[in-house]
C-alpha cells in the first residue's frame, strides 16, 4: 500500500499547479495566468484608495473625509478592483452558482493588489468573514472562506470569528443604521478570545459595500483585544461619479 502523502508534497504540487499555464478567468486568453497580467492592468488598476474604508480619494490623500469624522475600526484597508464590470458577473458566479473554482484565480487577483502581501506576511491570523448558518446551507461554501485559504493557508482560522445571526437587508439604509442593524451579529469564539490578545489580524471579504459588516466584525476583534486589523477584499463599491 502507498504511504498517505505528507502535506509538504501536496503544497509542492498545489504551488506547481498554480504556476501550470490555465485560461485567464476573465477575457478566456490561452495560455495564461489564472487572471491574465492585460486584464489585471485594464480592470484591476493600482488605484489610491482611503486606508479606512478602501474608497478612491485623491492621490496623496491617505483618509477619506467619512473615515477622519468617524474612523472605523480598522488599521487599514485593501481592495483589488472596483466593484464593476467584469467583476459582479464573476463574483456572482463564485458565490451563488457554486463556481468554488474562482477562488484561486480571485486570490491571485487579490495578491497583485498593492500592501496585500505584505499585510498577508506581517499578520498572525487570516480571519474569513463568517456567513450566518442558513447561508451557508444555501450556498454550500463560505466564499470569504474559499478566498482566504488560498491567500494564507497556514494562518487562516474559519473558526474564531462567528456569525451569531442573520441580518435584514441592508438596502437603502445609511452607515450609521447599518451598523446599528449588524449590532450583536457577530462574535468572538468564547472559549478562544485569548488567542486574539494582541495579535495583528487580516479581515478578508469578497466585496465591501458600505464597510459596515467589516466594520462590525473588526469592532468585535478590537473588544477581544486584536492590536492590529487589516482587511482586504477582493472588490469595493465606489459611490457614482
Amino acid at each position: 500500500m502507498w504511504p498517505f502523502p505528507s502535506s509538504r508534497p501536496l503544497g509542492a504540487f498545489t504551488a506547481l499547479l498554480a504556476r501550470l499555464p490555465s485560461q485567464c478567468a476573465v477575457c478566456r486568453a490561452w495560455p495564461s495566468r489564472p487572471v491574465c497580467d492585460a486584464c489585471v492592468a485594464r480592470f484591476a488598476p493600482p488605484t489610491a484608495r482611503c486606508g479606512g474604508c478602501a474608497l478612491p480619494v485623491p492621490e496623496g490623500v491617505s483618509r477619506c473625509g467619512e473615515c477622519v469624522k468617524h474612523p472605523p475600526p480598522l488599521d487599514a484597508c485593501l481592495a483589488a478592483c472596483t466593484y464593476a464590470w467584469p467583476w459582479p458577473d464573476a463574483i456572482a458566479a463564485f458565490k451563488f452558482r457554486g463556481e468554488a473554482g474562482r477562488a484561486g484565480p480571485f486570490a491571485t487577483l487579490l495578491r497583485s493588489a498593492p500592501w496585500v502581501e505584505p499585510a498577508l506576511e506581517a499578520c498572525d491570523i487570516v480571519l474569513p468573514m463568517p456567513l450566518a448558518s442558513g447561508r451557508l446551507r444555501e450556498r454550500g461554501f463560505n466564499q470569504a472562506h474559499e478566498l482566504a485559504r488560498r491567500l494564507a493557508p497556514t494562518k487562516t482560522d474559519a473558526t474564531l470569528l462567528l456569525r451569531t445571526r442573520e441580518t435584514p437587508a441592508q438596502s437603502g439604509l445609511s452607515r450609521a443604521d447599518r451598523l446599528r442593524n449588524l449590532r450583536g451579529a457577530f462574535a468572538v469564539e468564547p472559549l478562544r478570545v485569548d488567542e486574539l490578545r494582541g495579535r495583528r489580524l487580516v479581515l478578508v471579504d469578497d466585496v465591501m459595500t458600505s464597510g459596515a459588516s467589516i466594520f462590525a466584525a473588526a469592532q468585535v476583534l478590537r473588544q477581544a483585544g486584536a492590536a492590529h486589523i487589516t482587511a482586504i477584499v477582493l472588490a469595493r463599491t465606489d459611490p457614482p461619479r
